[in-house]
C-alpha cells in the first residue's frame, strides 16, 4: 500500500496536507450554515454552491493522493463540479444586479464589451454590443454549454478508458484524449469569455459588494485547478520531473499537483470565508421616477 512505502517524513506530510483538508470541510461546513440562516434565499444556493468550489477540489485530491488508482475519478469529479460553479457565479453577478429585470433596466442604453479575455482580448475592433434579454441568454448559454457538455464528455472519456481506448497522457492524433481534451479546452475559453464580459460590466456596480476580490479567488480557482495541473502533467510526460522509484515520472508528477492544490485550495477556502461572509448593503432600486408619473396620470 501507499503508507506503507513512505518513510517518516513522506507521512507527516501526507498527514498534514489531510489534515489541512479535513479543517477547509469543516471552514465551508460552518460557512455554509451561515449562509443558510443569514444571506436571501435568492442567493443563497449559488454562494454555497461557489463557496464549495475549494473544498471539493482538495476533497478529490486528497483521495486522488492516498489512493493513486482513483486520480482519473477524482480528476473528473473536481473538474464536473467546477464547471458548474464557473455557471453559478455568472448567475450571481446576475442576482446581485437585483436580477435580470433589474439589470436589463439598469443598463438599458449600455453595450456589453465583448473584446475581453480569454478569447478576444487582442481584438479591439470587436463592435460592443447592446446589453438585451437576448445578449443575456447567450451569456448563460456561454456558461450553461460548459455545465452540460463537460460532463458528457468526462463520462465518454471514462468508458473509454475503462475500455483501454483512452489513455490520459497520450496526446497523439490517433488517439482519443487529445481530441476530447481540446474539445472541452474550446469550451471552457467560451464559458470563461462569457464570465468575463459580464465581470468587465458589473465590476463598477458591484464594487461595494467586494465582487473584485471574489473575481480574483474564482480566477486563482481556475489557473491553479487547469493551468498549473495542466503544466506539471505536461512536464512529467516529458520527463522533465525525474521518476523517483516506485513513482513513475507521471505519477510523481500527478502527486505534485495534488499535493499543490490540497495547499492553495485550504488558503482559498479560508479566504473565501472572510470575503463572502461580510454583510454587504443591497444596491439601491434603479431610477424609474420618469416612468412612474406617466403611469398614473393615464386614465383607467
Amino acid at each position: 500500500t501507499l503508507s506503507a512505502g513512505l518513510d517518516l517524513p513522506g507521512r507527516f506530510l501526507f498527514a498534514t496536507l489531510t489534515l489541512m483538508t479535513l479543517i477547509a470541510i469543516l471552514v465551508f461546513i460552518e460557512e455554509a450554515v451561515y449562509i443558510y440562516r443569514k444571506i436571501p434565499s435568492s442567493k443563497r444556493s449559488i454562494i454555497i454552491w461557489i463557496n464549495a468550489a475549494a473544498p471539493v477540489i482538495s476533497s478529490t485530491s486528497c483521495i486522488g493522493m492516498w489512493v493513486p488508482r482513483s486520480t482519473m475519478f477524482t480528476d473528473f469529479t473536481a473538474g464536473i463540479f467546477f464547471a458548474i460553479v464557473i455557471h453559478k457565479f455568472l448567475m450571481m453577478m446576475i442576482t446581485e444586479c437585483g436580477g435580470q429585470k433589474v439589470l436589463l433596466r439598469r443598463f438599458e442604453n449600455s453595450h456589453f464589451t465583448i473584446s475581453t479575455g480569454p478569447c478576444c482580448c487582442c481584438c479591439l475592433c470587436l463592435p460592443r454590443v447592446p446589453i438585451t434579454r437576448q445578449t443575456l441568454f447567450w451569456l448563460k448559454l456561454g456558461t450553461f454549454q460548459f455545465a452540460v457538455f463537460r460532463p458528457v464528455l468526462i463520462f465518454l472519456s471514462i468508458v473509454l478508458w475503462t475500455n483501454g481506448n483512452y489513455v490520459l497522457y497520450n496526446l497523439s492524433p490517433k488517439g482519443p484524449a487529445l481530441w476530447i481534451s481540446c474539445f472541452i479546452g474550446a469550451l471552457t475559453l467560451f464559458a470563461l469569455w462569457a464570465v468575463g464580459i459580464m465581470f468587465r460590466k458589473v465590476r463598477i456596480l458591484l464594487k461595494c459588494k467586494n465582487i473584485i476580490p471574489k473575481f480574483a479567488l474564482y480566477q486563482f480557482i481556475v489557473i491553479l485547478n487547469h493551468l498549473q495541473t495542466t503544466i506539471i502533467n505536461i512536464f512529467a510526460t516529458q520527463k522533465i520531473i525525474p521518476c523517483a522509484p516506485p513513482l513513475s515520472s507521471t505519477a510523481r508528477g500527478s502527486y505534485i499537483a495534488q499535493q499543490l492544490l490540497i495547499m492553495e485550495m485550504f488558503l482559498i477556502t479560508v479566504i473565501s470565508r472572510v470575503v463572502y461572509r461580510r454583510k454587504y448593503h443591497d444596491l439601491e432600486p434603479p431610477e424609474c421616477a420618469a416612468e412612474e408619473p406617466g403611469d398614473k396620470k393615464q386614465p383607467p
